[in-house]
């Protein structure tokens, strides 16, 4: 466990799990309270708290996967990973001013790479545990402050293990502040045979602020010729505004399987994948250019990318932004469409070309 927060009573809590919109520490403590029958919060203090860590709605057709089993509960040391970010303008460049974590979940030290932006910060999330196992409970917390310039991504892809018992789950809450830009693009999710997963990522975007939000899922390990066999997969997509509009709202359920009179189940079906092993998704939420001009941007990246692939691109309502919805089988098309897409994005948005960022 590490944090670099002066006080951390002090330090915004973000947003509360799976409700979208911002909430007090105090709010999260009162909950937490109220959810043990009335007792103090343990001496982990309120992050430690179901209430905290706990999406608030779990779909049914995950959580009639909760099983209790005699290995470590959810709770226990290293079941729950917490990470909080906070990003402020300091010193003309975005720096990471607020800072806990709780291991699985950890950082590294933010990145200034890009030399035609050296004021934004590169951040890689990373997992000391490898993978996600049943009774994993994860939050992530990212606050980008008015001004600031950041992309957030993950070291690797995110490998969800099978699991003989209950489900694992990962929220990931966004505060996208005045005038900022961020950039929100992890690597794959990988669902193995066995497994049962729920991530719920909620946004709360500035009306003068920029979003980048991007998720692929794999059917699982390809390489091995392993294909939809995991129990179930479920997302929830949230973007709000500050005083809680709705902007945007995506909700993905994969239950692979055949019915009762053998038919192929609805994960391969026409208007799902349609038979495809990779599903990538990016929404652009932005005030700073004409929608049609950003769809026409995206639409023509992923075209001159020159893989195999379906993809769709629209408009939000409102004007507020676009989304693109692809599949594909090969996954070095995908991953190449996708990164000409963020590209292309980022280069329309702030009049620069966008990094190579490398991994290992």
């Amino acid at each position: 466990m590490k944090t670099t927060d002066p006080e951390s009573t002090a330090e915004p809590a973000g947003i509360g799990a799976g409700a979208g919109r911002l909430a007090g520490v105090s709010d999260l403590s009162r909950r937490a309270v109220q959810q043990t029958g009335g007792r103090v919060p343990s001496t982990g203090g309120y992050r430690l708290e179901p209430a905290f860590y706990e999406p608030e709605r779990v779909p049914p057709e995950v959580l009639q996967q909760s099983r209790v089993w005699r290995g470590l509960p959810v709770g226990s040391p290293g079941k729950v990973g917490i990470l909080q970010l906070g990003f402020d303008r300091n010193r003309g460049r975005t720096e990471l001013v607020q800072h806990y974590q709780k291991s699985p979940l950890q950082i590294m030290h933010p990145l200034y790479f890009n030399e035609l932006r050296p004021d934004m910060a590169y951040t890689y999330l990373m997992s000391s545990g490898g993978g996600i196992l049943h009774g994993d409970r994860l939050r992530t917390d990212l606050r980008f402050g008015p001004g600031t310039a950041a992309h957030v991504t993950t070291q690797t892809q995110t490998r969800v293990y099978r699991m003989e018992h209950d489900y694992a789950s990962a929220i990931v809450n966004i505060t996208v502040e005045e005038g900022a830009y961020a950039e929100y693009l992890p690597e794959p999710v990988v669902p193995f045979a066995d497994s049962r997963f729920y991530q719920q990522t909620s946004a709360v975007v500035d009306e003068s602020a920029t979003l980048l939000l991007g998720e692929t899922l794999y059917a699982g390990r390809l390489a091995r010729g392993e294909r939809h066999a995991y129990d179930v997969y479920a997302s929830d997509l949230e973007v709000r505004r500050p005083d809680g509009r709705l902007v945007a709202l995506d909700r993905l359920r994969l239950i692979p399987g055949k019915g009762a009179d053998g038919a192929e189940s609805g994960v391969n079906g026409l208007g799902v994948l349609a038979g495809h092993d990779v599903l990538s998704m990016l929404y652009v939420i932005t005030p700073d250019v004409p929608v049609a001009l950003l769809a026409d941007t995206l639409h023509r990246a992923v075209e001159e990318s020159g893989g195999d692939l379906i993809f769709g691109v629209s408009t939000l309502p409102g004007d507020t932004g676009v989304w693109m919805r692809l599949v594909g089988n090969d996954t070095v098309a995908v991953a190449a469409a996708g990164t000409a897409a963020a590209a292309a994005v980022h280069e329309l948005l702030t009049g620069l070309r966008a990094p190579v960022i490398r991994k290992s």
